[in-house]
């Protein structure tokens, strides 16, 4: 079987629940991988030191809508901004998934460093933190790009073009959204009890569970970037043989 996304995802004669069941047990781990909500509630635990408790509640839930927002937006009119723009989806497959194998590369080999060059950034970018208003600082640069950055938003998009023809587009689209929904959550209880989690998980969990994370990404990125190597192979070939 061919391990590009198309492959993995329902196929012809599924009811609506095992097409939405299917394509969601695709999208979630995916977009839960490259957001990684248990290692960036470390940053968020560092970013937001000296915050009462109702303000880091309100960033959280702040955070995890933003999120939301962006991934169902690059879900739904991913795949018409690229055609717009005459970009292929294997080309994104490529891009997409360097961006993310070297960006979970870079985590494998030090995570620690990553998140503390997050951390360096983010307080950097968000000097208003300490500031009556979170709110400045909510979307950028808590959302984009800490929580979700380029390499998901083109997992995200990767996910919406590759629907089989045989999948409903309404269907489809609701389970890739409720993977979304579901992973913003999961963003929320992540970022909403940071402190304890990391006080459940200590400094050695945290890193363990950082560097599963990485490694699931890697993976995913290596499959987004072969299905694009395969879909530009049989382009070329198709072209050269007709």
């Amino acid at each position: 079987m061919s391990p590009s996304l198309h492959a993995v995802l329902p196929q012809g004669g599924a009811g609506d629940f095992a097409v939405v069941a299917d394509t969601f047990l695709l999208a979630f781990p995916a977009l839960f991988s490259i957001v990684n909500p248990l290692g960036a509630a470390l940053i968020f635990t560092q970013v937001t030191a000296g915050r009462t408790r109702s303000e880091c509640l309100a960033l959280a839930r702040a955070v995890a809508f933003y999120s939301a927002c962006l991934l169902i937006a690059s879900i739904w009119i991913g795949s018409a901004i690229l055609a717009f723009f005459g970009i292929t989806i294997d080309s994104l497959r490529i891009a997409g998934g360097l961006v993310v194998a070297v960006r979970a590369w870079a985590l494998l080999q030090a995570p620690e460093e990553a998140a503390a060059r997050k951390e360096k950034q983010a307080r950097q970018d968000g000097r208003t933190l300490a500031a009556p208003s979170w709110t400045e600082m909510a979307f950028f640069p808590m959302t984009m790009p800490f929580t979700v950055g380029p390499g998901t938003i083109s997992v995200a998009i990767a996910l919406s073009a590759a629907r089989p023809a045989s999948a409903g587009s309404i269907l489809f689209y609701v389970a890739l959204s409720l993977a979304a929904v579901v992973v913003a959550a999961t963003i929320w209880l992540a970022y909403a009890y940071a402190d304890r989690l990391m006080t459940f998980l200590g400094v050695t969990g945290a890193r363990i569970v950082s560097r599963l994370a990485a490694l699931i990404l890697l993976c995913i990125g290596v499959q987004i970037l072969s299905a694009g190597i395969e879909g530009l192979t049989l382009t070329i070939v198709h072209a050269a043989s007709s």
